[in-house]
């Protein structure tokens, strides 16, 4: 007989979360040992927050309340918070109704909706959606109907005035990411200013110091340390000189091996202007923030900043959306951006299939769940077998956990680069905001193979390249780019077997000659060719057969006949899936003029490539066959009006001679380029599928940068006569294109 769990007290200040060891937990509300299913140990550990953070008393509070009358056991709000005790008493409206949710649901609007429906019920003003992953707030107007429910950040605490409620009644969340962004251009404008800083220079000391609170953050929270190191008292308390370095030195030996920094690295400010910047960030736990506003408030600094003063831009938030739909990210799905910029599409992958994760692990526990419901098994039997199977699959998401899935996500799904060092730290330091998936990302040229970035290894790549630079002639590949030591060279070795080998081996072989010899695009003897046209190249050359690209191109490369070839080359490669063509005016708050489209393409598995490659062979021969006796015929007479000048000696007959041969030149290369162009457009007949193409109005931004109407994806702010959006139209023609032709012939 196994040895019963000694009890387990998780200390909280005033209350305590309370356990037995025998699988119950202590509900201090119904004052009674209850079967500790997961759900209720997400609820009773809330409790102690509502206590020892918000100064709740447990008189003026109750749990697993209906909230719709007698018969209607399904109705029941977690926590009920009245404005006081006497308020409970006297049966008054609440203040606050709470939900709680199970731990890897990403809570939801739905979730929203059964809060605020509850919450109307009974007159409450506030409810809140909680689970050990994250917390909501929300407000309740009663004398509307709002579509979508109003977040605010956060609820009133038991001391609040009437007057500080009303007040926190009329803040909404949206403000928070504003106040962030607006406090990290304060603290850019505090290092200028005091340090005479260049814009780059002073965002470069913001970007170390947000590291430095990110890992005291987490240290704090893995050695479970209540005193926050990152805070304006305790540099005072310290007796170094320069205690923000101390921590900064800290900082590089955690994240050593991401070489985010160098080893002589320092914060260069004075520790009066250091002191500053720590004071102004003090207040927000980054851990705690949802990572959704820490992100869009982050994103928006750099924008600002960037854009503004620095001259980087961005991928606006809604074509990243878009374009991130487009291509249908799922777990085990690897991305690459050879040109990552801020990282937008890969924080954006790392958050849509970690959801994928969350809600299929939540979806085996659900059923798991109700597979019991027909045992005969005690209660207490159901919340052991329960709490056994939520460990199991617990384990299974935990990203510190080498193997799980979350950490697979996290460590061998997402790859980046850029050749800009500033925008590579930038993007790792974004990624983190998120919740981390960092480590694939490099200060590298995008062209050139690295770590795990190299040919045929992407289910995904999704970029949005610089345009209009050059790739010269004399750029070459530089022994540093290839050079890899021994260390590394032998884990990534192990992370990615003998493809990475031989990826290693190609740009060894490179070295000291031009980038632009590693492609096949460049055509003959130019001394420059645009870099878009190369991460077209590179992009297909780094997909998997059967991959999926997504990439923003000028509209030239669509239209201009001087790039036809580089159209042909990639038909030749992949099926054009969607063509998505944007306002001229959709990077102009990016400091961007050129109109743009979005290119969507699948590259060719390896049974389509043989098929397309010997039907382009097969076209290629019929035509050839076709022209072959007319080109003969005249390769024949110009050859039999050679012969009869042989024996003529004469300068007159000389200058026939060239000119006949002149002739045939002119008329073989003209036949070249005929006997081309029909082989085309027949390959073009017999290999023939539907692509979409959609001209946008309205992409979810100005030509300010102001949030505007969006009709490329489903969201809250569509033109009123969009009835369906790009997506879901394209949806819609990936499983019908008939139906789509078919209304056009009407």
């Amino acid at each position: 007989m196994a040895k019963s769990k000694s009890p387990v007290v998780i200390t909280s200040g005033k209350i305590e979360v309370k356990r037995d060891g025998k699988g119950k937990i202590w509900s201090h509300l119904r004052q009674k040992w209850l079967d500790e299913t997961p759900e209720e140990f997400v609820r009773q550990s809330y409790l102690p927050v509502l206590v020892n953070e918000y100064g709740y008393s447990l008189d003026q509070m109750d749990e697993e309340l209906e909230v719709t009358g007698r018969g209607s056991g399904h109705a029941r709000a977690d926590f009920v918070i009245w404005r006081s005790a006497e308020d409970k008493a006297n049966q008054k409206n609440p203040l606050i109704i709470v939900e709680c949710k199970s731990d890897n649901v990403t809570i939801s609007v739905k979730d929203y909706g059964q809060g605020d429906n509850y919450a109307r019920l009974t007159g409450a003003k506030f409810f809140v959606t909680h689970n050990n992953r994250e917390t909501k707030f929300w407000r309740v107007i009663h004398d509307s109907m709002p579509k979508y429910p109003e977040e605010i950040e956060n609820i009133p605490h038991a001391s609040d005035s009437d007057k500080e409620i009303e007040e926190l009644l009329s803040k909404l969340k949206t403000f928070r990411e504003d106040e962030f962004a607006k406090l990290l251009h304060e603290c850019h404008n505090v290092i200028r200013n005091r340090e005479k800083l260049d814009p780059a220079a002073a965002f470069d000391e913001i970007a170390k110091i947000l590291f430095v609170k990110v890992y005291v953050e987490r240290e704090l929270k893995a050695k479970r340390q209540r005193k926050n190191i990152f805070s304006a008292e305790f540099l005072d308390e310290q007796l170094g000189d320069d205690p923000l370095n101390d921590l900064f030195e800290k900082t590089k030996r955690f994240y050593a091996k991401d070489k985010i920094f160098d080893d002589t690295d320092r914060i260069n400010l004075k520790p009066a202007t250091g002191r500053e910047i720590v004071r102004r960030l003090e207040r927000y736990n980054l851990s705690d923030t949802s990572e959704d506003i820490k992100g869009i408030a982050f994103e928006r600094f750099l924008g600002r900043t960037f854009r503004g003063e620095i001259g980087q831009f961005f991928t606006p938030r809604t074509i990243t959306e878009f374009m991130i739909r487009m291509v249908e990210p799922k777990e085990g799905d690897v991305i690459c951006d050879p040109a990552s910029g801020s990282g937008g599409f890969l924080i954006r992958f790392f958050e849509i299939v970690r959801q994928q994760i969350l809600a299929d692990a939540d979806r085996q526990y659900q059923e798991y769940k109700a597979s019991l419901e027909s045992k005969t098994y005690s209660d207490a039997k159901k919340a052991e077998l329960l709490r056994a199977k939520h460990d199991e699959i617990q384990a299974t998401l935990d990203q510190s956990k080498k193997g799980s899935r979350l950490w697979n996500l996290a460590n061998r799904c997402i790859y980046g680069t850029d050749a800009n060092d500033r925008m590579a730290r930038t993007s790792k330091m974004n990624m983190i905001m998120h919740g981390d998936g960092h480590g694939g990302v490099h200060h590298h040229d995008g062209f050139i193979n690295v770590n795990g970035i190299f040919e045929g290894r992407f289910d995904i790549v999704l970029t949005n390249p610089p345009f209009g630079a050059n790739v010269e002639a004399d750029d070459k590949i530089l022994e540093s780019e290839v050079t890899v030591p021994d260390d590394v060279y032998n884990r990534y070795k192990a992370d990615y077997g003998q493809a990475y080998v031989e990826a290693q081996k190609r740009v060894q072989a490179a070295r000291g000659k031009s980038i632009a010899s590693l492609f096949e695009l460049p055509k003959g003897a130019q001394s420059k060719i645009k870099t878009e046209i190369l991460f077209i190249e590179r992009c297909l050359a780094l997909l998997k057969p059967g991959g999926r690209l997504g990439i923003v191109l000028p509209e030239g490369v669509f239209n201009n006949p001087s790039l036809a070839y580089v159209r042909e080359f990639c038909e030749d490669r992949a099926y054009i899936r969607a063509v998505v063509s944007l306002p001229q005016e959709t990077f102009f708050s990016s400091g961007a003029s050129v109109k743009a489209s979005l290119l969507f393409m699948q590259k060719f598995n390896a049974e389509e490539q043989a098929k397309f490659d010997q039907l382009k062979a097969q076209t290629r021969a019929e035509v050839e066959a076709k022209y072959a006796p007319e080109m003969e015929a005249e390769k024949a007479r110009i050859a039999a009006e050679l012969d009869a000048l042989k024996a003529e000696k004469t300068k007159e007959a000389g200058e026939k001679r060239k000119a006949l041969k002149k002739e045939l030149d002119a008329y073989l290369k003209a036949m070249e380029e005929k006997i081309t162009a029909e082989a085309r457009a027949l390959l073009k007949e017999r290999f023939d599928y539907p692509i979409f193409m959609y001209e946008a109005e309205k992409v979810g931004i100005t030509a300010t940068g102001e949030p505007d109407q969006n009709e490329l994806f489903p969201n809250p702010n569509q033109p009123p006569d969009c009835e369906k959006t790009c997506l879901e139209l394209y949806q819609e023609f990936q499983r019908d294109p008939k139906a789509f032709f078919l209304q056009g012939d009407k």
